[in-house]
């Protein structure tokens, strides 16, 4: 029986494809219990789409995933999802800590959710989150400043990086672009990347949050190595290979399960 709605079974084909490669026809629609004919309409829109390319009997990952998407893209992916994992991020941050909120579309709902505290200090270098915070009496926000780069509305460079080396910080919340067992976790922009690292630098805990589309993509700007990482905040679509390994390496695992419509 299909537990999936067409949208989320296009989701889960895609997710599949980009983490193996390749996808057939005829697997998907055992894994999904559906009839091939559904898999080749499902295959036919995300090919409309451009988000994957049909073979012969299945489709490939399109080479083109890894162009990095606007922040408006980024908004209209997975936006659900982003708001359950922004709320099991922000249920990790206590009142009272001073931490540091990355910019991106998934960070945004954590900063959502952290509206309601109290006595809490965040430092961000993403132009739509301090709007978000700059409505709370509570929150004080902290901005690093910089030169701002339009396509994620996020700061970057000297000033930026100047800004941090000030200060403690009890967390980093951290939005990735790819999250790779190999490489680590990284983004597509370079200045970024090395902003990031500079975050990961001034924080006691590292707190990666992710949608498990990012699982075994690499972005091509290493952050860090994956051990580097205290805790992921992510969803049930992450492999069980990425589970054992993490669990292996001590990391906390906060895995929420995706809400159905």
């Amino acid at each position: 029986m299909d537990v999936f709605n067409s949208i989320e079974r296009q989701q889960e084909i895609l997710r599949r494809t980009q983490a193996e490669g390749k996808v057939t026809v005829k697997g998907l629609a055992k894994a999904f219990g559906v009839s091939e004919v559904t898999i080749r309409n499902d295959l036919s829109v995300l090919d409309r789409k451009k988000l994957l390319v049909r073979s012969r009997g299945g489709a490939m990952i399109n080479s083109q995933l890894g162009r990095e998407l606007s922040l408006k893209e980024k908004r209209h992916q997975h936006s659900a999802l982003k708001q359950q994992l922004g709320r099991a991020a922000a249920a990790l941050v206590q009142e009272g800590e001073r931490i540091i909120l990355d910019s991106g579309t998934t960070t945004q709902e954590v900063a959502v959710c952290l509206s309601d505290r109290k006595d809490l200090i965040v430092m961000t270098n993403g132009l739509n989150i301090a709007s978000e915070l700059a409505q709370s009496e509570h929150v004080e926000v902290m901005s690093t400043g910089g030169s701002l780069r339009k396509k994620s509305m996020s700061f970057y460079g000297t000033i930026a990086e100047r800004s941090l080396q000030n200060y403690n910080f009890s967390k980093l919340i951290l939005g990735v672009d790819g999250f790779d067992l190999k490489t680590g976790i990284g983004t597509h922009f370079e200045k970024e990347a090395i902003l990031n690292r500079l975050m990961c630098q001034m924080a006691e805990e590292i707190v990666v949050v992710t949608d498990s589309s990012k699982f075994a993509r690499r972005a091509f700007h290493v952050i860090c190595a994956i051990e580097n990482i205290h805790t992921l905040v992510t969803d049930d679509g992450i492999p069980q290979s990425y589970v054992d390994e993490l669990t292996k390496l001590g990391i906390e695992l906060h895995i929420i399960e995706r809400e159905k419509p």
